[in-house]
């Protein structure tokens, strides 16, 4: 999932900025599909049916649409639209999604009027802001009063990270550098800027202006299959898990 980087930000490969960095195909936009069912069935029973009235979702970070698609069966009736800074994303979004628009967290905001959205979906996108406080209080502004904010995130304190630490072993998901992998497992450079814990991610929305309903864990799509049924297992306590997946309502 990609969104702007704030003005100021440092800058990325070849000393490019980190703008450059998410306008790179080669740049993964999207993220497991284990995550985004999991999400999709929270806002779904969160919202309800659409037969008692269809509802706004707005996907911010929305990606190549992705993890849109694969929630619409579970969201079917309400009106999705996604959101995304990178042109790239927004075109592969629009072959997947009827409607995705571009917008920013920065810079003058998100192109919609305060109070015009019933849900969020902030999936996998926090972790790439240089200024997340802003993009929160973006979102309070577009929410209704008791809106939902459904925002995924990877866990630093996932169980194989807390082995990896003892070990002298840079963190999974975290990141060094914008050119290549230094010091931990894994190949791929995605471009996390900021990590939390479960206890981090609750003060963090509670301190923006919301009301944690639930939280619960998701696996990694990245882990390796034979670590993956422990992976599946530490999901049941949300503080072990590789993922994350927290339901707020805007206060």
């Amino acid at each position: 999932m990609t969104t702007a980087p704030p003005r100021g930000t440092p800058h990325g490969p070849r000393g490019h900025g980190l703008r450059d960095f998410y306008e790179d195909p080669a740049v993964p936009v999207a993220s497991g599909t284990r995550r985004s069912l999991r999400q999709a069935r929270m806002l779904a029973t969160a919202l309800g049916p659409a037969a008692s009235g269809p509802r706004t979702i707005v996907d911010i970070g929305c990606g190549d649409g992705t993890a849109a698609a694969t929630a619409a069966p579970l969201l079917a009736g309400h009106h999705v639209v996604g959101v995304d800074w990178s042109q790239d994303a927004l075109r592969r979004a629009h072959t997947r999604l009827p409607y995705a628009v571009r917008g920013e967290l920065t810079d003058g905001g998100l192109p919609f009027r305060s109070a015009c959205a019933d849900a969020v979906l902030f999936s996998e996108v926090v972790e790439h802001l240089v200024d997340p406080d802003v993009a929160l209080d973006e979102i309070h502004r577009i929410l209704r009063p008791g809106g939902h904010l459904m925002l995924s995130t990877p866990n630093l304190a996932a169980w194989y990270n807390r082995a990896l630490l003892l070990a002298g072993v840079q963190p999974v998901f975290s990141e060094v550098s914008l050119r290549a992998i230094h010091g931990r497992p894994g190949s791929e450079v995605v471009g996390h800027l900021r990590l939390c814990t479960a206890r981090a991610l609750r003060e963090f929305v509670t301190a923006s202006g919301f009301e944690v309903v639930r939280l619960r864990g998701a696996p990694f799509h990245g882990v390796p299959r034979p670590l993956r049924p422990l992976d599946r297992l530490a999901c049941r306590v949300p503080s072990l898990a590789s993922i994350l997946l927290l339901h707020a309502r805007r206060t």
